[in-house]
């Protein structure tokens, strides 16, 4: 009975870890589109005296806002000024608001880091988890590689990108795919393996 209950927690939390980034970023963006519909407001109201399509041109002005708002944030940050702005709340809402980092890591992985800190700047592999000896491999991305020839590699479970496994691997169990595009090898994990013709294609062209 101990062994069942400590089955079901643990699975329970695994889950619960898995959709609670999910979650949030669904209702950050579902919080932020009303925020900008609330505030278009009265502009959505006098269009519609005119527009037959009331409840559809406010969604699309709303839609519009938000991505000329992403647009001149995105001007703004590259500016000095901007990033240190950016870096001055990223201080101050990661002290006041639990699981911002978390997430604005996250974000930061999937979407391009800085640096090194992004999974996009990665190369695709193969890793061996079991060793070369047994015929059985992941995709996986290279996200370090340390000074004794050695490979830390995330490999993402399917179909969310966000879970997976770190391996620490030595140079003989990884083979790099450098004919693969990061973004190709998250397609095929979010797609579950459709589409993973492409790790051997560039070996079976150049046979």
């Amino acid at each position: 009975m101990k062994r069942l209950r400590s089955f079901v927690s643990i699975t329970l939390l695994g889950g619960f870890m898995v959709m609670l980034p999910i979650a949030i970023l669904i209702l950050f963006a579902e919080w932020l589109f009303g925020f900008i519909a609330h505030l278009i407001k009265p502009l959505s109201e006098w269009v519609s005296t005119w527009s037959p399509t009331t409840n559809y041109m406010a969604d699309f002005m709303g839609v519009i806002v938000l991505l000329l708002g992403c647009f001149f944030i995105g001007l703004l940050v590259k500016t000095n000024i901007g990033q240190w702005l950016h870096d001055v709340m990223d201080d101050v809402l990661g002290k006041i608001l639990p699981g911002y980092q978390t997430i604005n890591k996250l974000v930061s992985q999937l979407l391009g880091g800085e640096g090194n800190a992004s999974l996009l700047k990665g190369e695709v592999c193969r890793a061996y988890v079991m060793g070369r000896a047994v015929n059985t491999s992941v995709t996986g991305i290279i996200t370090a590689k340390h000074d004794n020839g050695d490979f830390t590699v995330y490999v993402p479970t399917a179909p969310f990108l966000t879970s997976g496994m770190v391996y620490h691997l030595g140079a003989e169990s990884v083979e790099i795919l450098a004919h693969m595009t990061v973004e190709a090898a998250m397609r095929t994990v979010i797609a579950c393996g459709s589409g993973s013709q492409i790790i051997t294609e560039k070996l079976i062209k150049e046979d």
